[in-house]
């Protein structure tokens, strides 16, 4: 996709107060002045929410992907000691339950996410 380049100016006349809450929330979400107004104005995310929440979805990733490793370490050690005991099991089968839940919910709310992403 090709980069689009901004060509055009817009002069706003404003309140200096107004203009120092603007500036305080452009360095506070580390972005720019023009994504600010554009986003704003069309109702987008900003780019500097956008790196944040691909940054959150990774780190959701990373999650599951140790809890994963947790589960094969278990099942590793089930396999060398030939057995499990009944009670330990049924722990590890509701623990297993809750888990895919969980990943069904994210699984959902990451699809709700990526739909705001592209807007």
């Amino acid at each position: 996709m090709k980069e689009r380049k901004l060509e055009t100016y817009i002069r706003v006349r404003m309140y200096k107060t107004q203009k120092e809450s603007w500036l305080k929330v452009v360095k506070d979400k580390g972005t720019t002045m023009t994504d600010l107004v554009i986003s704003s104005v069309e109702n987008k995310l900003l780019d500097s929410d956008r790196k944040e929440i691909m940054s959150f979805i990774e780190k959701q990733g990373n999650i599951f992907a140790k809890i994963e490793n947790n589960i094969n370490q278990v099942a590793k050690y089930v396999n060398t000691q030939k057995g499990i005991s009944n009670s330990v099991l049924g722990e590890y089968n509701a623990k297993l339950s809750e888990l895919n839940s969980m990943k069904l919910e994210q699984n959902e709310l990451l699809r709700k996410i990526y739909k705001l992403l592209a807007k």
